[in-house]
This record gives structure tokens, sequence and C-alpha cells, in this order.
């Protein structure tokens, strides 16, 4: 990712920190709210621009680079066998992904049949993995890049695709809280690949959500899970009457 990129991604994070929309940016600038989406788009914002948005932020230019340069010093993914020693131990697994998922210390113990002491054991373990800082007072200070991820076919995803695939798809999707789209059709390589990118840019925005509601109390967010899988497949009911090298692309 270039700097500009990676400047860019920082002032979404600090607006969606703040509350703040393209909207406010719009009045802050004197624009119509198309222009500053463009503008982000683009990534075509003067410095006299971002100035003035690190202005109405209460935020140092200085400050900005600073948390930029602290993003990319963050943990995008663990090793094979640092994901493998979370695995193996079904405490330390549930402490991380609580604490993935923003967590406080006292959230875990009241939410989870685990004592004080079983806490602080599993965050001194994250701790050492680097995923990260354990405060005084039991603050816990993420360590991951908001791009963060578990490896692709690694302990972790293997594990969700052996024990809870099955479990999470036990559902009609049809309550409230549920949705279920399974897309067929016929793309090239190339479309194939855009839509891939899209994707990417969907778990960008429900990473982007996940941040703007941590401030709400816990009682009001509940875990929410999306699966987001594409790959030229077709099922085997229908293999055996299918020609050369028909295929179709299936998206969940």
């Amino acid at each position: 990712m270039s700097q500009t990129s990676a400047l860019i991604d920082t002032l979404k994070r600090q607006l969606r920190s703040q509350g703040k929309t393209y909207a406010d940016v719009a009045i802050w600038l004197g624009l119509s709210e198309a222009s500053v989406k463009r503008l982000f788009a683009e990534q075509h914002i003067t410095l006299e621009r971002l100035e003035c948005i690190c202005d109405q932020l209460n935020l140092e230019f200085s400050e900005l680079v600073q948390a930029m340069q602290e993003e990319a010093h963050r943990l995008q993914e663990l090793t094979q066998a640092q994901e493998q020693s979370i695995v193996d131990d079904r405490e330390l697994f549930l402490v991380a992904v609580c604490v993935i998922n923003g967590y406080r210390f006292d959230e875990i113990h009241h939410q989870y049949q685990l004592s004080e002491a079983q806490c602080t054991r599993q965050l001194l373990a994250l701790e050492r993995l680097k995923l990260i800082d354990l405060l005084p007072g039991n603050r816990i200070r993420r360590r991951v890049a908001a791009n963060f991820r578990w490896r692709p076919g690694g302990p972790i995803q293997r594990f969700f695709q052996q024990y809870i695939a099955t479990e999470f798809f036990h559902s009609h999707f049809d309550s409230d809280g549920e949705k279920l789209m399974v897309l067929n059709g016929l793309l090239s390589h190339a479309g194939n690949a855009e839509w891939q990118q899209t994707m990417q840019r969907l778990a960008k925005e429900f990473h982007a959500l996940c941040e703007r509601e941590s401030g709400l109390p816990i009682h009001q967010r509940f875990g929410t899970t999306s699966v987001l899988a594409v790959r030229q497949w077709q099922s085997t009911l229908f293999k055996d009457v299918a020609r050369g090298s028909y295929q179709q692309t299936k998206s969940l």
C-alpha cells in the first residue's frame, strides 16, 4: 500500500472513530458530499484540505502521520505456529476471538465462565504472541491491523471449516438478524477478479462498521459472522452430465 493510500485510510478511521461522515467533511471543505466521496476514492486530497479536516477533528497533522505509522507496524496475520498454539488451547482461542472483536477484560470475565486469573493468564499469552498489550488496570490494547486476518488455509481457518461451518449453515436464515444469498453465474477470469475486489471492499466496510460501533455498550452488540466466498465450482449433482470445461461460479 502506498503512503498516500495508508494516510487516507488512517484519516477515514479517525473520522469514523469520532462519528463523522462525508457529509460533515463536505461542510468543512465547502464541497458537495459527492465531491468529497470522489476525493477520497481518487485519493486526491490537497495538504490544505487535509489540514482543514485535521483541525475539525482536533488532530495535529503530525498525529495523523504517527497514527498511520503505528498502523503499518500492527500485525496483519500470525505465523502458522502461533495460530496452531491458539487452536490447541480452547480457552486461549475464546479469549483471542473476544479480544480481536474488541471485548474489554471485564466483558470477557462476565460473559464467559472464566475467572479473573484465567483471563489474565490467557491475555498474557496473547501479549507474548504480540496480539495485544496488557496495560495497567487490565486494559487491553490491540496490536492487530485493521486488515488483520487468519491465515488462508491455516490452523484457525481449517478449524472453522471442520467444526464450525456445518453449525453455521444449520439455519433457515429467515430471522431478522440473518440473511443468506447464493449467487450463481458465469464469469471470466477478469470478472472473477473484479468480484473478489468487491468482496475485499465489503470486508473493509464490515470492519469499519465494527470499529464505528465499538463504543456502544457490549449488551447492545451481538456476535455477527459474515461469510463471503467465491470459487469456480460446479455441483457434483451435475458433473456427470457436464460437457468440456463448463464451470459455474458460486458465491456465498
